[in-house]
């Protein structure tokens, strides 16, 4: 049972991932999370608004199993399959961190200076909660799809706008990890 305690090599994970996205193909679907989101708007009501939300929200009820999924898997990790040992995480990452002035480095998967409500709770911490959603959200939606719909199913799949989307998804990140970070904290 030790083993489930322990991130699994990448010569376990890699081909299963490669085996799903093998199936997804097979049977004509693709794989994100980002498409949910607008299946659930739809399931709720918002075709009566705005035509984005009118298509057949049927045809993607296997992917909402993917949500499910996500929710149930992330929480039998957490809570059954996790030692609670650190993140090993280098010394040059812990002192950049230290320096913004975030403690408790790598005890938990996010950190409290962000994800804690009494931060949230905040101006600050709403600020960058409000921006961050709409951001994720517009970029989503400009890019076609998400990043884990683009990395995994679209280059699965060949597509050179998944390239493109991947390769801005990886020059965004460092923009915000290495100029807009800073001046947040």
């Amino acid at each position: 049972m030790d083993f489930l305690l322990q991130p699994w090599p990448w010569y376990i994970t890699g081909p299963l991932i490669a085996i799903t996205m093998l199936f997804l193909i097979l049977f004509g679907k693709t794989f994100g999370m980002s498409s949910n989101l607008r299946t659930l708007c739809t399931i709720s009501g918002a075709d009566k608004y705005a035509d984005f939300f009118k298509f057949d929200w049927k045809s993607q009820r296997w992917n909402l199993t993917v949500v499910l999924g996500a929710i149930i898997g992330g929480f039998i990790a957490t809570q059954f399959l996790s030692n609670g040992t650190p993140i090993a995480l280098s010394e040059a990452t812990i002192t950049d961190l230290q320096a913004f002035g975030f403690t408790n480095i790598g005890e938990k998967l996010v950190p409290d200076e962000i994800y804690s409500w009494d931060s949230i709770l905040t101006l600050k911490g709403l600020a960058i909660i409000i921006v961050a959603g709409f951001l994720v959200g517009f970029g989503t939606r400009y890019a076609g799809g998400c990043t884990s719909g683009h990395a995994i199913s679209g280059l699965s799949n060949l597509q050179l706008p998944s390239l493109i989307a991947v390769i801005g998804f990886f020059i965004g990140g460092l923009i915000m990890t290495h100029f807009i970070l800073p001046l947040i904290f």
